[in-house]
């Protein structure tokens, strides 16, 4: 017999500051005080699963419990939000296909290898976009493509993988997108084609996991839209320097509309592209004070 039983248990401020500090130095995703709330809400099924008394108990397992990385992971899982859809954000994908894809077309012409990577992906409609994007360009038909995207949470990359999508996920996607780059497989729902899947691999990742990301390699273009807004500005910088190592020399890194590069000292310069505007890794070590490679 759990507390359950006579209802679910409160969360203390002390049990709130301990869980929210342990998830944070995991991931640097940062709950806020008024937000504890949400985390009780969101962790109760946790407790619930586990037997568990109350949320005292609950951080000691996630800390000394043999199963407490799993539990983490599912703790974590139950914090996030993963809300997205194909095509997200029209204006910056315009942008990015009108005036970096060229760019990139000529300075990979030689290798004629091309590396995109979606950081927190989600279940996998920005990389899939991404991929179609290149295909419609039929820009690099014949290159050597891929599009990497990772995300923490194992759950949504299995939804990735899948790569089954229903009506809320295509709500920006035309006719014609949908008829060109999906096929039927019942119930309103759609797959994406093979040929489209074929560019497309998907790998666990954590933003702040420096020996991790060396894993990862070096990319023409990071999309890191609508994730940094779940951390504080340490564990922000922290994730621009590991994204910054991940690209090559004069690469691109594209951020939700939302979101800028302000008061974070980060080592990137400001492109003003006639659509929109990006970063990107200076051409040469220390241009702009930086780190070099």
């Amino acid at each position: 017999m759990t507390r359950f039983d006579d209802g679910r248990p409160e969360m203390t401020l002390e049990e709130f500051r301990l869980l929210r500090d342990h998830v944070y130095s995991h991931c640097g995703i940062l709950v806020h005080e008024d937000m504890k709330f949400v985390m009780e809400r969101r962790l109760w099924p946790r407790l619930e699963a586990l037997g568990l008394m109350d949320f005292g108990a609950y951080h000691r397992y996630l800390r000394y419990d043999a199963q407490r990385h799993a539990e983490l992971e599912a703790a974590v899982e139950s914090l996030t939000t993963h809300e997205t859809y194909f095509f997200r954000e029209p204006s910056q994908l315009k942008a990015f296909c009108d005036e970096l894809l060229p760019i990139l077309e000529k300075r990979n012409g030689r290798t004629r290898r091309l590396r995109l990577w979606s950081a927190g992906c989600s279940s996998g409609e920005e990389a899939y976009t991404l991929a179609m994007l290149l295909k419609d360009s039929r820009r690099f038909d014949d290159w050597d493509v891929e599009v990497y995207g990772t995300d923490i949470s194992r759950r949504v990359l299995t939804l990735a993988r899948r790569a089954e999508y229903g009506p809320s996920a295509l709500r920006a996607t035309s006719a014609d997108l949908l008829e060109r780059f999906f096929v039927p497989v019942g119930n309103n729902r759609v797959r994406v084609r093979d040929e489209v899947r074929a560019w497309v691999s998907f790998g666990h990742h954590n933003l702040l996991d420096e020996t991790g990301s060396q894993l990862v390699p070096r990319m023409d273009v990071v999309f890191c839209r609508n994730v940094m807004i779940y951390f504080d500005l340490a564990a922000r910088r922290r994730v621009l320097r590991i994204v910054r190592d991940r690209l090559v020399p004069g690469g691109y890194l594209l951020l939700g509309h939302s979101e800028n590069l302000l008061n974070l000292g980060a080592d990137f310069e400001l492109v003003h592209l006639r659509g929109d505007l990006v970063y990107r890794r200076p051409e040469l070590p220390g241009l702009t004070g930086g780190e070099g490679r």
